[in-house]
């Protein structure tokens, strides 16, 4: 952990000493920018009684301005990339001391029905996402709210790999992420496509060469001025037609730049994301797979997207009210750049979900990559192909505080299934918790909390946390039948590793026994495998009469009138209850 804390002190150290220096070019840019102003404020009045020197001062004064403020922005971005590096790293310091509860928790991702999200604190306030996520882009976030959900055990060892070796690239990482965190999204991720998909042009391929033959005739009018000298009605008679031609297509022009006006920065901080996927050279076949989907053979598509911001940059310049006006009159500005970008969807278009897609992808890994990489001590499982289902030797859950988390070992075959008594706050629900998340980081791809693993792939199902519904007028006995009911039809066409927790609670001790002891059989003739925790010791009766079946429980023990817990995963089952003994200590009764 020490070695983790330096490197990221070390990280900040180093960004906040190259943010000085940019600090200081800033200025410097600053200062340039303004002797610039003064000097052509300067050499206007000294020529102004020459209006060629006049023209020639103003137009060579706007060009060293427009590189100046170009050369400013550059510096700036630089800037804000180093702020994104501190704070990336100051997130990392936070976290490495439990302190992550201020980041996003993913609570837009909770889904009561799904098989186990909403058991197992997935997402919310303290939950797994919360201590896990770092995606800065919301397609990533989302990308990575699909990978915890998804429930697959498909290519588990490519995943395991590539987190491997994203894990070893932690300045890689970081770069990716400070760039995608400056990414300034005024349109939905969707909403592009959408449009890009349905985008239908306006300009026909005459517009392709008309701005070419236009502009060239005024630039030939402009040398004539200067030169023979041209009357100066020309270049007015040149300047109207070209603003009349204008004139024709500027209801479109005006939708196209209102539409492209809100996706550009999009596109030019995505652009600077691929050229960080093209860079590298990965080793892991899902990395490579998922990198190869934006390479192109002609011209790198860093280079395409690039060429699109630029265009979209470029027609954004029209409101610059007096450049639009002259660049209207005498280039057909708006005319070419638009003709321009609609080429650009026709070829491209239909490419940009698959490179969005790539980005996310990535954005999503990251996190993946960066847990992995904060969790040394944590193993990869072993994928194995025998009756074992889950071993794991001193495993714990990753959100306790590994100073004071008790780890246990788990051993559970295929087709065998625990039933776990034990008193209240002894530590049942922490530890099908413990189990459920060990399967689900299993099949992302993760490495667990634990010392040694063997796995034998499965999905998961739970039946935890069932709820009561007015708005859907359900009692909550109702609601957990219906849950139970999910649970049974599932395994029918799958193989699952169920989890349920306390099932019936809503109807009588009784009928509550007899109902829980036929639903384990239900679920044993199933040949399903998993555990079920209860305080009902009726039911651990099923293990005389049923081999895959197996009791243990977790104890307490009341010393000096204190309750003393171990959290030790035992054998056998639970004798010591403490409900009435906590309503005494707590003065509840007497």
């Amino acid at each position: 952990m020490q070695k983790l804390h330096t490197f990221y002190s070390h990280k900040i150290q180093t960004y906040k000493e190259a943010l000085v220096k940019i600090k200081s070019q800033l200025f410097i840019s600053s200062m340039l920018r303004l002797v610039l102003f003064v000097a052509a404020v300067f050499g206007v009045y000294m020529l102004h009684e020459s209006m060629n020197a006049t023209i020639g001062v103003i137009v060579l004064s706007l060009a060293v301005f427009l590189f100046l403020v170009s050369r400013h922005t550059d510096i700036n971005y630089k800037k804000e990339k180093l702020l994104a590096l501190i704070k990336i790293n100051e997130t990392e310091l936070q976290v490495l001391d439990r302190n992550f509860h201020k980041l996003p928790d993913g609570g837009e991702f909770k889904n009561p029905l799904h098989h186990f999200s909403q058991d197992i604190d997935l997402f919310g306030k303290g939950s797994f996402y919360q201590y896990l996520n770092r995606t800065v882009l919301h397609q990533g976030s989302k990308k990575l709210a699909d990978i915890f959900t998804e429930n697959s055990i498909d290519y588990i060892l490519e995943k395991q790999n590539a987190i491997k070796e994203l894990a070893e690239l932690p300045e890689w990482r970081q770069e990716f992420s400070a760039i995608a965190s400056l990414v300034k999204t005024e349109t939905p991720y969707d909403a592009i496509l959408k449009w890009l998909e349905n985008y239908k042009p306006f300009l026909s391929k005459t517009m392709k060469i008309l701005p070419y033959i236009f502009g060239s005739i005024s630039l030939l009018g402009i040398i004539g001025y200067f030169v023979i000298p041209l009357s100066i009605f020309v270049l007015l008679a040149l300047f109207i037609v070209g603003l009349v031609i204008t004139g024709f297509y500027v209801k479109n022009i005006n939708k196209l730049a209102n539409d492209t006006g809100k996706i550009q920065t999009t596109f030019h901080q995505y652009q600077k994301l691929i050229l960080e996927i093209e860079n590298i050279e990965f080793q892991s076949s899902l990395l490579k797979e998922k990198r190869e989907t934006i390479l192109n053979d002609a011209v790198k598509t860093s280079k395409i997207v690039h060429e699109f911001s630029r265009i979209l940059g470029a027609l954004d310049q029209r409101n610059n009210m007096l450049f639009g006006l002259f660049a209207n009159g005498f280039l057909l500005w708006d005319i070419y750049q638009s003709y321009k970008i609609e080429t650009w969807i026709l070829a491209h278009g239909q490419k940009v979900q698959h490179w969005f897609e790539t980005i996310a992808f990535f954005d999503a890994y990251n996190s993946l990559a960066n847990f992995t990489y904060n969790h040394p001590n944590y193993v990869f499982p072993k994928l194995a192909a025998n009756q074992t289902v889950l071993n794991a030797k001193g495993a714990g859950h990753p959100l306790l505080n590994p100073d004071k988390s008790v780890l246990n070992d788990i051993q559970i075959e295929n087709e065998q299934f625990f039933i776990i008594t034990g008193a209240n706050m002894a530590g049942k629900s922490t530890f099908l918790r413990t189990v459920s998340l060990q399967i689900v980081m299993a099949n992302i791809g993760l490495p667990l909390c634990a010392k040694e693993v063997e796995y034998s792939p499965i999905k998961l199902i739970t039946s935890m946390r069932t709820t009561d519904s007015l708005t859907d007028d359900e009692s909550y006995f109702f609601s957990e039948l219906k849950r139970l009911r999910f649970v049974v039809d599932e395994i029918k066409s799958d193989r699952y590793f169920i989890v349920l927790d306390e099932i019936l609670k809503g109807t009588n001790s009784t009928d509550k026994a007899i109902g829980s002891r036929k639903f384990v059989e239900k679920l044993i003739s199933s040949k399903a495998t998993g555990i079920i925790a209860t305080h009902d010791l009726s039911l651990c009766e099923a293990a005389n009469d049923l081999p895959q079946v197996r009791n243990h429980y977790f104890d307490a023990e009341i010393i000096n009138n204190e309750l003393h817990f171990d959290y030790k995963f035992k054998d056998g089952i639970c004798q010591n209850m403490n409900a009435s003994f906590l309503l005494k200590k707590m003065e509840i009764v007497d």
